[in-house]
C-alpha cells in the first residue's frame, strides 16, 4: 500500500492521514460530499483539483488548505 502514497500530492498526503487519524475511510468522506470514491481518489493524485470541494475537506478534516494552494 505503501507505493500508493508516492501518487499523491502533498494535499492528497495530508488528507489521506487526517483520514486515517479520524479512523475515516475515503469512501465515507467521499459520502459526506455527495461524491464518488474514485473523484475521492482523483483529488488525493491531483488529476482532478477539487476546487469545488476543497473548502468543505478541509472543515471536515481540519486541514487548511490553503496552505497547500499552488
Amino acid at each position: 500500500m505503501a507505493w500508493q502514497n508516492k501518487n499523491l500530492t502533498p494535499l492528497g498526503r495530508e488528507i489521506k492521514s487526517k483520514l486515517i487519524d479520524k479512523n475515516m475511510t475515503q469512501r465515507e468522506l467521499a459520502q459526506t460530499l455527495g461524491i464518488t470514491p474514485q473523484y475521492i481518489t482523483k483529488i488525493l493524485s491531483g488529476s482532478r483539483s477539487g476546487e469545488r470541494y476543497l473548502p468543505r475537506i478541509g472543515e471536515i478534516l481540519g486541514i487548511n488548505i490553503w496552505e497547500y494552494a499552488a
